[in-house]
């Protein structure tokens, strides 16, 4: 998948690896079937199967975005520990059609959980 607008450019591709999402040790997603999205000006983004995610962590949230590339995004916050970390994964349920790749995908904020790739902190 590939956009071009304004110089914007997205591609997703197959991260061909394992990618693991983890706060404070506890597993929230582990799957093999990630996307890393490519965006220019922004850092990659790893897209994970909805399925590949742990759901009894999931709350959700009535929060919502609009990305002008990608379509409105819905959030999710999770439950670890007994604390609740707000607004941690963002998804695209319908998104505009050149970014139909990560449709059922969640990616989450790196700076609010530890991802790994083949066992390495990205």
């Amino acid at each position: 998948m590939s956009t071009a607008t304004h110089r914007i450019r997205i591609e997703a591709a197959p991260a061909g690896q394992e990618v693991r999402v983890e706060v404070d040790g506890v597993v929230l997603a582990r799957t093999f079937g990630a996307l890393v999205l490519h965006e220019n000006g922004l850092p990659d983004r790893w897209y994970i199967p909805a399925v590949d995610v742990d759901a009894s962590l999931l709350r959700p949230s009535a929060l919502h975005t609009t990305c002008p590339f990608k379509g409105e995004a819905s959030y999710w916050s999770v439950e670890v520990g007994g604390r609740v970390l707000t607004d941690v994964i963002w998804t695209y349920p319908t998104p505009i059609p050149a970014c139909e790749a990560i449709t059922g995908m969640m990616s989450f904020y790196p700076d609010r959980t530890q991802l790994f790739v083949d066992g390495k902190p990205v």
